[in-house]
């Protein structure tokens, strides 16, 4: 038997070793969240019947009353959430819990108990798991997905500002090529993330409250004479979710789709500049912070691992097995209805969590990394054979036969110095002042654009 914390003995590392890391967003996405958001839109619905029904059985509440009311989700407690699944245990059913747990809260106040037949009327589970989900959606995107974005998007911006001049070897397929700037590549990152930033904000998280088949059957049999359309969607809008007027039983997923289609979008550019990273860090363009008594290797005293870039790509590498299996999975549901979208849906938070730890530690990675100029001054010297590129380009202009022949004898697969350079340059039938321009030239100087695109960004 086991007599350890919870975070030693928990089967998730998001609730084990990165327990403290994840504090803030547990609260959101847990099961706790889950229950307090379905506890929030039971309530609401509630309220807003008596509010804009213009149901004689259900009149408008009073001040009291519906502070009550809102007090059951704003001051939602573990030990209500606990209550709750000791009545799912009794009856098997999670959304019903939360019902007979409002009505229990609900008893000792006269003018509550005589509603409490509204409490979850004319709906059924999915028009309150799919609104509760779409809450938890908008909050964790406003409080932790796009914050966590922002902070990697500043520590880049930084990068590439700072180091917009600093003129660096390209490397297309592992080998020398025409150069950049590091903060050219840094502002490569930026504008591949912006765009599907700009793309997370304007989302939007759908939602429905249309009875058991998507057609309000109940609620148009009951009161006919309430326009139940126009109610349902007007509440689903006071949510701050879009609404979806046609679905079955269940909101059809496909809006979810999109949203984690873009931050599985968002993952893979990260994995990319974690790999990017970790090269560059391995060829010496970075070296890395030391951190105190940190150990890089148990046998190798010398080393520090560019182990933040490590962990963010196995943690992207996790969030995307997640996304990619909702994205593909959540739209398909047999007939009007069934199950298998539960038990998925309640990852959505791990995939989240895997994501937010990947961001700490990029963040964290950023910070760490501190460009190594000479080396990558003193890699540019060993290649000027890169200069093939422009002094083909020149001689193009100037009508030389076959240019790129030329040069492609003179240098492919071949290590040139200046002086080597220089020879070649000096025996080209081209025009004095062309010349004289490619003999200023180096591949220091020779960057195009970049400092401009990153000082830009």
């Amino acid at each position: 038997m086991l007599h350890e914390t919870p975070a030693l003995t928990a089967i998730s590392p998001l609730d084990g070793r990165y327990h403290d890391r994840l504090v803030d967003l547990r609260p959101l996405v847990s099961e706790f969240g889950l229950i307090r958001l379905r506890v929030q839109v039971e309530v609401q619905w509630l309220i807003w019947l008596a509010t804009h029904a213009g149901l004689a059985e259900c009149p408008p509440l009073s001040h009291h009353a519906r502070e009550l009311l809102l007090d059951l989700y704003r001051n939602f407690s573990e030990s209500d959430a606990a209550r709750v699944r000791h009545i799912e245990s009794g009856i098997n059913h999670d959304v019903k819990a939360v019902e007979y747990f409002i009505r229990e809260h609900t008893e000792g106040n006269v003018e509550l108990a005589h509603l409490r037949e509204f409490i979850h009327f004319g709906c059924t589970s999915e028009d309150i798991n799919n609104l509760a989900f779409g809450l938890m959606l908008q909050t964790a995107r406003q409080q932790f997905l796009l914050p966590a974005l922002d902070e990697i998007m500043d520590a880049l911006k930084h990068l590439a500002h700072e180091n917009a001049d600093v003129t660096m070897l390209a490397r297309t397929h592992g080998q020398p090529a025409t150069p950049t700037t590091l903060g050219k590549e840094m502002a490569n990152v930026i504008s591949r993330l912006h765009r599907q930033i700009t793309q997370l904000i304007v989302q939007p998280v759908m939602g429905k409250l249309n009875g058991a088949s998507g057609n309000y059957n109940a609620l148009a049999f009951a009161c006919p004479e309430i326009d139940w359309q126009l109610l349902c969607k007007n509440f689903v809008s006071s949510l701050g979710l879009e609404w979806n007027p046609y679905t079955t039983q269940i909101e059809p997923h496909d809006a979810l789709s999109e949203y984690l289609g873009i931050l599985l979008r968002i993952n893979v550019i990260l994995t990319d500049f974690c790999r990017d990273m970790w090269g560059y860090i391995s060829i010496g363009y970075f070296r890395q912070k030391k951190h105190g008594n940190e150990v890089g290797s148990s046998i190798m005293p010398h080393k520090i691992n560019p182990i933040d870039f490590e962990n963010a790509e196995g943690n992207l590498g996790v969030a995307n097995a997640l996304l990619d299996h909702m994205i593909l999975k959540l739209p398909i549901s047999r007939f009007q209805r069934d199950l298998s979208d539960s038990t998925v849906m309640r990852n959505i938070g791990v995939a989240f969590g895997h994501f937010l730890l990947a961001c700490q530690s990029i963040v964290r990675g950023i910070a760490r990394a501190e460009p190594e100029t000479e080396v990558i001054h003193a890699d540019l010297g060993k290649h000027w054979e890169i200069l093939a590129e422009p002094i083909q380009t020149l001689m193009r202009r100037y009508g030389l036969n076959a240019p790129y022949e030329q040069l492609k004898n003179q240098t492919r697969g071949k290590r040139l110095d200046h002086a080597a350079i220089q020879k070649l340059i000096n025996n080209l039938p081209l025009p004095e002042a062309a010349k004289e321009k490619l003999l200023a030239l180096s591949p220091e100087t020779y960057a195009g654009y970049a400092a401009d695109l990153a000082k830009r960004i």
